[in-house]
């Protein structure tokens, strides 16, 4: 039976990817800072999930996740769906370094500890949830775009160090548009709006499939890869909210 860690799965993408997984037969192990939505989970097949308390930003959190290994029996899916988000045209300081620290340290702290079990125990398999706005410095989220950027980059950079040291490691890098999540708020005003069920599914075709980057939906493929090509002169003079 499969067996899948999944952090940042009390609500949206996390929570979505999580009940299908569990349809699929898997073995969870799904950890958040709020212990309610992940005893809810655990209520759909109390045999087959189990749950951890983890802040990401927190120095134990590395020691609660080989808790929630145990408790699973092993590791061969990590699914990281933790992060933090806001738009901040004031770039009000809070903001910004609550940001960097769960989108940049969290992440970085929990992925290391996943890559390092798996380069120990025969491989496995790595994805997480980035984002469209890592392809380029949004002004209106100036500290979320660049902690996305970061993970992609990390994840990239991580890819390659394992083929370089020839570990069985695959690594998937989810890159959804906007989603009506709670992490978006109530606020509808947002371009091309993705339904949190469908990209859910995506997720889960591209972590089946092996896919090593995929964005999401096909409008958003289509919006970066153009805004890859808008030169930096042009680029600093939009306004992209």
């Amino acid at each position: 039976m499969k067996k899948v860690i999944i952090i940042g799965a009390s609500s949206g993408l996390g929570n979505e990817v999580a009940r299908l997984l569990l349809e699929q037969g898997w073995t969870l192990g799904v950890a958040a800072r709020r212990i309610e939505p992940l005893q809810q989970l655990q209520q759909l097949a109390p045999e087959r999930v189990n749950t951890q308390v983890i802040d990401v930003t927190s120095d134990d959190a590395t020691a609660a996740l080989d808790q929630l290994i145990d408790k699973v029996g092993g590791m061969d899916l990590f699914f990281y769906a933790s992060g933090i988000g806001k738009q901040n045209m004031e770039l009000e300081p809070g903001i910004e370094l609550n940001t960097v620290t769960t989108n940049g340290l969290g992440f970085t702290r929990m992925i290391g500890a996943a890559y390092r079990y798996m380069a120990a125990h025969g491989g496995g398999h790595i994805a997480a949830i980035s984002s469209i706005a890592g392809t380029k410095g949004l002004g209106a989220a100036p500290s979320y775009s660049a902690t996305k950027a970061f993970q992609g980059t990390y994840l990239q950079a991580l890819e390659q160090q394992a083929n370089m040291r020839k570990l069985n490691i695959t690594f998937t890098d989810l890159r959804p548009g906007f989603v009506a999540t709670p992490l978006l708020g109530d606020d509808p005003k947002y371009p091309m709006l993705l339904d949190t069920k469908k990209v859910a599914r995506e997720m889960v075709y591209a972590i089946n499939s092996r896919r090593h980057v995929r964005v999401i939906d096909w409008r958003w493929r289509i919006t970066t890869a153009l805004w890859r090509r808008i030169p930096r002169c042009l680029w600093r003079k939009l306004k992209i909210k």
